[in-house]
C-alpha cells in the first residue's frame, strides 16, 4: 500500500469507529447486557487507538517510504478486524440467533497483530533518517 491507500484507509476508518462507538452509546446500551456493551466500547477504542497508528505510519511512509510502516500499516489493520471486529461479533450474539463463541479465541490473535504492528514501527523508526 502507498501512503494515500494508508491515509486513506485511517479517514475511513476514524469514520466507522465515530459510528461505532455513537451506535454503542446511543442504540446498543438499550439492547444488550453491561458487559457485552463494555466489550463493544472495548472494541471501538482499540480500534481508533489503531486507526491513528495507520494514520501515523501513512505520514512516516510518506517521508521515508521504509517498508516496516507498510507492514506496521497491515497489522494494525488485520488487528482492527481480528480484535475490534471479534469483540463486536461477541457483544452481538444475544441479538443475533448465531453461536459466535468461536470469536473468542480469535480476540488474543488481533492482540498479537497490534503487537506485530507496534514492532514494526519502532523498527522503521529505527531506520527513519528525517532531515
Amino acid at each position: 500500500m502507498d501512503f494515500k491507500k494508508i491515509l486513506k484507509l485511517a479517514a475511513v476508518l476514524g469514520a466507522i469507529s465515530v459510528i461505532l462507538g455513537a451506535f454503542g452509546a446511543h442504540k446498543l446500551k438499550e439492547l444488550i447486557n453491561e458487559q457485552a456493551l463494555q466489550n463493544w466500547e472495548t472494541g471501538v477504542r482499540y480500534q481508533f487507538y489503531h486507526t491513528f497508528a495507520i494514520l501515523f505510519t501513512g505520514l512516516l511512509l510518506m517521508k521515508s517510504n521504509l517498508k516496516e510502516f507498510r507492514i506496521a500499516s497491515i497489522a494494525f489493520l488485520i488487528g482492527i478486524i481480528m480484535f475490534s471486529g471479534s469483540l463486536y461479533g461477541l457483544s452481538l450474539r444475544s441479538l443475533i440467533a448465531a453461536n459466535l463463541l468461536w470469536l473468542g479465541p480469535i480476540t488474543p490473535l488481533g492482540g498479537l497483530a497490534f503487537i506485530v504492528g507496534w514492532i514494526y514501527l519502532f523498527v522503521g523508526s529505527s531506520k527513519i533518517k528525517l532531515n
